[in-house]
């Protein structure tokens, strides 16, 4: 079985991943893919540069992620550029790696760690979807936190993600992490329990 695991920026869901892995399903996360597909030399990071400059390069030639961020989360239509160019690439090679993995009968679930899987229709590669919320004040605290971001800057990266309600309607399942560890691992037992029972 092949598990969709979403939800917005700060609200746990690189922790529910981890939480996953350790019981052993293996876990596919987009952002490591995003990385890939923009490595130096290849054509998608060529395509980033065209569109917003030589800026966007650290000095070693790799892709500045906060620089381009800066960009991109001051701009909707920029941020829709940068979607255009990353997500067919990042699908691609995602659908390669879910198939492989998916191949495999040593392992309980496969996890498409994935921020924005319903908004590029990755939802409707996967079995399930796992959605993680948590409290919005919770959530920009901690997004201030981890990243050191200013409460516009965080605010500003928020607001980038929408359609949180829609997400909640669609979710097979939803894990509110605005509580405890302890809290959180509870949910994730029954969880686990239903689809790996259901694998």
């Amino acid at each position: 079985m092949i598990v969709g695991l979403t939800g917005h920026i700060a609200t746990g869901k690189s922790t529910v991943a981890r939480d996953l892995a350790r019981r052993g399903a293996i876990v596919i996360d987009a952002d490591q893919l995003a990385r890939e597909v923009v490595r130096p030399g290849s054509p998608v990071l060529a395509r980033v540069v065209d569109r917003f400059g030589a800026v966007v390069l650290s000095a070693s030639g790799e892709l500045d992620r906060e620089a381009l961020g800066n960009i991109v989360f001051r701009d909707r239509a920029a941020l829709g550029d940068l979607n255009d160019i990353m997500h067919p690439a990042i699908g691609e090679l995602a659908s390669k790696r879910l198939r492989q993995a998916a191949q495999r009968q040593d392992i309980p679930l496969v996890v498409y760690d994935a921020p924005l899987l319903y908004e590029v229709g990755a939802d409707r590669q996967v079995d399930k979807v796992l959605l993680v919320t948590c409290d919005p004040r919770e959530q920009l605290q901690r997004l201030m936190a981890r990243n050191g971001y200013d409460r516009t800057a965080a605010q500003r990266r928020i607001a980038a993600q929408s359609g949180l309600a829609e997400k909640i309607r669609k979710a097979d399942y939803v894990i509110d992490n605005s509580g405890s560890e302890e809290e959180l691992r509870l949910q994730l037992d029954r969880i686990w329990q239903d689809l790996v029972g259901a694998s």
